[in-house]
């Protein structure tokens, strides 16, 4: 990583930073980790075409720094077949039309949460990788589609976002220089990027029946429209988008964007779980009705197309969800401003780890064989009695903090 600058000028994009709004990157999330199941499982292909119809396409290859193709022919079936997939997850602030009802008008666009998606090569693993909106990082110059081209810059990694939609006016420009951010900050190479808002939200949460979780305490934010009681709750369309939304308040946390950020993680992973464990994979109308929602509102790449969809969806269709690892990027404080924080020594090896399709977290320990008995040899008789057991006391749930530590879908971050 390159050095960070003693004194950073605050962009435009932080003066609207604090104000309280959803992630529709929500959406996106748990529409591509519950799509490594679905298409395959249920061979709907209607639903994949209507899915692709859904999303609006920009094309962002001329404004994107160029990345070596691949060599071998690639899979009809699959035509990221053996490679590493990284997608860029964006959720856009965009706060017109149906999404101005729910957060607040505000003119402009900007992105608010990010995350990156990596599949393994194997298709084994996904990861998602959150990076905080506050992270200061090395903004390159960028080429907007109106030919205007911006300095070079350090500063918060959402302005990236803001930077190409204040100057070229569109998502095109917004998205390609997030994306060229992303590259040139962790080495990755981003092979597709979904843009999404939270108009659809709700409907996507209504339409699995809602969102089980456990709460651990009472939460209230008033800003956010956030009021729960500690407890096993099921969170219909709303109650899951304030609780998304939610930043200060009782019990909601200490406030910061990387409680926030924690608080989604959790959200996503309780989707996943919902959406793998009910029937919604094997039911087309409620397959149908999921997905719709989901992609109701989500900008992709040109690139994104239906066979890339679906090829990687099926080779995907057999994924642990003990591999599905959800992770914010190491930071600490920036030296330059205690408000905004900076990427660690071990975020170099987390990004190190993904370039090289290696797990993020580094290989997982091999297991310690446990010692067996041997079986008395036939026609034998024990002699040693069986000791009665003993009742143990069960062993405290072992919980991660989201947002702080990293978890799979099958971790508990929560205790009610």
């Amino acid at each position: 990583m390159t050095s960070r600058h003693a004194a950073v000028q605050r962009p435009r994009a932080a003066r609207h930073s604090r104000r309280l709004r959803t992630h529709g990157v929500l959406r996106g999330i748990a529409l591509t980790v519950a799509a490594v199941v679905v298409f395959g499982a249920s061979g709907v292909a209607a639903v994949a075409a209507k899915l692709n119809g859904n999303m609006d396409k920009v094309d962002v290859s001329a404004l994107v720094d160029p990345v070596a193709s691949p060599t071998k022919e690639p899979d009809p079936d699959d035509p990221n077949a053996g490679q590493a997939v990284n997608l860029l997850i964006l959720g856009s602030d965009q706060r017109d039309g149906v999404n101005a009802s729910i957060g607040g008008e505000a003119a402009g666009m900007r992105s608010d949460t990010t995350m990156v998606l990596h599949i393994s090569a194997d298709r084994s693993r996904v990861e998602l990788v959150s990076i905080p909106r506050d992270s200061l990082v090395d903004i390159p110059s960028c080429t907007m589609t109106n030919g205007k081209t911006t300095r070079a810059t350090h500063g918060m990694f959402n302005s990236a976002f803001a930077t190409g939609w204040d100057n070229g006016g569109d998502m095109t420009s917004a998205a390609a220089c997030t994306i060229n951010t992303v590259q040139q900050n962790t080495g990755l190479t981003i092979n597709h990027f979904v843009v999404v808002d939270f108009a659809g939200f709700q409907q996507m949460v209504d339409s699995i029946g809602g969102v089980p979780m456990c709460i651990p305490t009472d939460m209230k934010s008033d800003l956010a429209g956030l009021d729960l009681t500690a407890g096993f709750q099921t969170l219909d369309g709303p109650t899951a988008l304030a609780y998304a939304r939610a930043r200060k308040g009782q019990g909601v946390g200490d406030g910061s964007d990387t409680n926030r950020i924690g608080n989604q993680q959790k959200l996503i992973a309780a989707m996943v779980r919902e959406v793998l464990s009910r029937d919604v994979l094997t039911n087309p109308q409620k397959l149908l009705s999921f997905l719709s929602a989901a992609t109701g509102s989500l900008t992709a790449d040109s690139e994104m197309t239906l066979g890339n969809m679906t090829g990687l969806a099926y080779n995907l269709r057999n994924i642990s969800s003990g591999n599905i690892t959800f992770m914010t990027i190491p930071f600490a404080p920036a030296k330059s401003d205690p408000n905004r924080v900076e990427w660690t020594s071990e975020a170099d090896a987390v990004w190190s780890n993904m370039v090289n399709d290696l797990p993020a977290l580094g290989e997982a320990p091999t297991p310690t064989p446990t010692a067996t008995t041997e079986p008395p040899a036939p026609g034998a008789t024990a002699t040693t009695p069986v000791e009665p057991v003993t009742p143990v006391e069960p062993a405290p749930v072992e919980t991660k903090k989201a947002g702080h530590e990293a978890f799979s879908v099958d971790d508990t971050t929560d205790v009610c």
